[in-house]
């Protein structure tokens, strides 16, 4: 067995950002629901993102302009992962819990194996059928005390419906980059684009609506949107996508097991989001599930494609045809 190096401690590193980040996004996605509407705000958070990705680019002297190759997937993941995905998420949280929400998002390792046997011919072991069980039986423990009297409530159920579509355009957006990443194209590079693409699409379709664009002008609106913008969009989504590219979408989504600990926390704290014995069920269902789903039994995981393709000398992003 080789002894942990670099390469295990970075994997740690990347891991801890991307559930401390993203676990405490969910609450500030809250705070900028209300005033101004909401494809302006994702719209607004992916502009200024993809700004200082950009420029970070610039600082590191990395490539800009991504090979010809890689256009459909940007367009693709822009849709995907920040557009769509957003927009789902952000009208959930008008009607769910921010901590549910979360949830929701937890069962993303799920979609991630199935989306992968029909898109990449993987296979789908049992273990991750049982752990599909256990998961979506938790959801249902965690949501029933949220629905006791609120069965004819359409938001309710709405925000579930909505927040269930977010994580399979999440896990949409992990294929394509674990294939741009294969192709040699870094994160940085990538995600500057996609923003840009998702953001300026979702103002498109704000103006076209007539959608106001004018700024909440609140310490609370100003601080979310700089939170979601920085850590929550550049450090969050480059430390997340940077860990797809090493160890492959599967694994890199076991950080999502954790979201709902520490965003029910969080939860607890700022929207006095109430802990029965069937929420604590529900959470132990989704975290069991997540974990017989994608950790190992006895064996190591193969090889994803994504880890495989790692291992060969990728060629360089500019001489992709």
């Amino acid at each position: 067995m080789q002894p942990a190096n670099g390469i295990h401690a970075m994997n740690l590193v990347l891991y801890l950002l991307t559930v401390l980040i993203w676990g405490t996004t969910w609450i500030a996605i809250t705070f900028q629901l209300g005033v101004v509407p909401a494809p302006v705000s994702i719209a607004l958070r992916f502009w200024l993102a993809a700004s200082v990705m950009f420029g970070l680019l610039l600082v590191m002297r990395k490539p800009l302009w991504p090979p010809r190759a890689a256009w459909r997937y940007l367009l693709a993941q822009g849709v995907a992962l920040f557009c769509c995905n957003f927009l789902c998420f952000y009208y959930a949280s008008k009607w769910v819990p921010s901590g549910l929400v979360a949830v929701v998002f937890s069962t993303a390792p799920l979609w991630n194996a199935i989306n992968g046997r029909l898109f990449l011919g993987r296979p789908i072991r049992r273990q991750v059928m049982l752990g599909a069980l256990l998961g979506l039986s938790g959801i249902a423990l965690l949501f029933l005390p949220q629905m006791q009297g609120h069965w004819h409530d359409s938001g309710m159920l709405l925000g579930l419906g909505l927040a269930l579509l977010g994580t399979l355009c999440f896990s949409c957006g992990n294929l394509l980059s674990s294939r741009m990443q294969a192709l040699g194209l870094t994160p940085w590079m990538t995600n500057a684009w996609a923003m840009l693409i998702g953001a300026t699409i979702l103002g498109a379709g704000a103006l076209a609506l007539g959608m106001p664009f004018a700024l909440e002008p609140s310490t609370r609106y100003v601080g979310a949107l700089l939170y979601l913008a920085i850590p929550g969009s550049v450090v969050g989504f480059t430390a997340y996508l940077l860990l797809v590219g090493r160890i492959g979408p599967d694994r890199a989504a076991y950080s999502t097991v954790m979201f709902p600990v520490v965003a029910l926390t969080v939860s607890t704290v700022f929207e006095g989001y109430h802990w029965t014995p069937l929420a604590f069920t529900g959470l132990a269902l989704v975290l069991a599930g997540n974990l017989l789903a994608f950790l190992p039994l006895g064996a190591k995981p193969a090889a994803t494609a994504a880890t495989a393709a790692s291992a060969q000398p990728q060629p360089d992003a500019r001489k992709v045809a």
